[in-house]
């Protein structure tokens, strides 16, 4: 997936910030430079992890997602990290 792109001094903590406003998403490890948050799906509460990293001076976050069970999550990582891509881009 493409970079998120966020504006501002600190991205992480911009990401954060939209973390706390997502529903079932946890942050477990946060750093100046990584935050690794687990979401937890509404029905069969399956747990995907979703890390980021970026450097304070840059304005983008790479991002990585990932579901820890089966092989196929039908395309939710990917709607999940698109969903965020426009809260954080607004």
């Amino acid at each position: 997936m493409a970079p998120l792109k966020v504006a501002g001094a600190h991205p992480i903590q911009q990401v954060q910030e939209v973390l706390n406003d997502i529903p079932r998403a946890q942050v477990v490890t946060l750093s100046e430079h990584y935050l690794h948050a687990e979401f937890t799906s509404r029905a069969f509460r399956f747990v995907d992890d979703v890390e980021f990293f970026g450097g304070a001076s840059e304005q983008v976050v790479e991002v990585r997602s990932a579901s820890r069970l089966g092989y196929s999550d039908l395309g939710v990582n990917r709607a999940r990290v698109e969903e965020l891509r426009a809260r954080l881009e607004l």
